[in-house]
């Protein structure tokens, strides 16, 4: 009776003392929770270091983004340059006969471009049929390919006579392009210098060089094309020259041997009277 007695009252302090300390009566010491506490506070710690980190990390940059933002000042009158101007083809007209030409120089125009140069040049003239009828193969062959080396000649300056007046034509347009791109490269407004807003004007920039060195191509390759004509006029005249010396050494040895053979003759048939 007195053992059970004693259980009962043990179990009752035991359940009084734990009510005290949860409702603050009392301390009670876990070690397990208390090194959980440590460890949460080191990572507290530690996420407070890299947030401190990262702080400094975004200040840094923003302050660089700033400095990036900022635009030059004056940058007009620094940097701004003046070049010369394209002008059109001049020239006087006093036979009436060049008009034309400058027309097609100026404004690329084919019609104007051909008309012209048909005004401006000598025409060349045609042998009838019965004068090439008349001609030897070699003398044939020789007449054809000089008139070819005229021909050509006269393609390759009407095509170079239309590149260059395509070229003239457009060229205020481009200018005005360029004018257009050097402002807006040049101008403090904040919307023309976003990252985009260059990254247009560099784009902007780099297909109008490239139209640039189109054109310069064009320039380049009528340029090749008259002296690939010019080439075949020097191989033609050099063709010739040398066509004409085996045509003589070739007769030149018929006719000596004509002549040997008659001279041979001639002593046989011969007879002391």
């Amino acid at each position: 009776m007195k053992k059970r007695l004693l259980t009962i009252l043990l179990v009752f302090a035991l359940c009084v003392g734990t009510a005290s300390a949860q409702f603050g009566f009392g301390i009670v010491y876990d070690p397990t929770n208390y090194a959980n506490a440590v460890l949460r506070y080191g990572q507290l710690v530690q996420q407070l270091n890299q947030l401190r980190q990262t702080y400094a990390q975004i200040v840094a940059r923003y302050n660089l983004a700033l400095r990036m933002a900022q635009n030059l000042q004056n940058m007009p009158t620094r940097y701004r340059a003046q070049f010369s101007n394209w002008r059109d083809v001049v020239a006087p007209n006093t036979y009436g006969n060049t008009g034309t030409w400058v027309t097609g120089m100026n404004t690329g125009n084919a019609g104007a471009v051909n008309s012209g140069y048909q005004q401006a040049t000598v025409p060349l003239l045609q042998y009838n049929s019965q004068e090439l009828n008349s001609m030897t193969p070699d003398e044939l062959d020789r007449v054809k390919s000089q008139y070819a080396s005229v021909e050509l000649a006269d393609g390759a300056n009407v095509t170079s006579m239309a590149t260059v007046g395509a070229i003239r034509n457009d060229a205020q347009n481009i200018e005005n392009q360029i004018n257009n791109l050097e402002q807006d490269s040049l101008s403090n407004n904040p919307s023309l210098n976003t990252e985009i807003g260059v990254l247009n004007k560099i784009n902007a920039a780099s297909v109008l060089m490239l139209r640039t060195l189109q054109d310069s191509n064009k320039l380049l390759l009528s340029l090749l094309e008259q002296n690939v004509i010019v080439a075949k006029q020097q191989r033609e005249e050099t063709a010739n020259s040398i066509n004409a010396e085996v045509e003589r050494r070739a007769t030149l040895a018929g006719n000596l041997s004509q002549v040997t053979s008659t001279l041979g003759n001639s002593l046989q048939a011969y007879r002391m009277p």
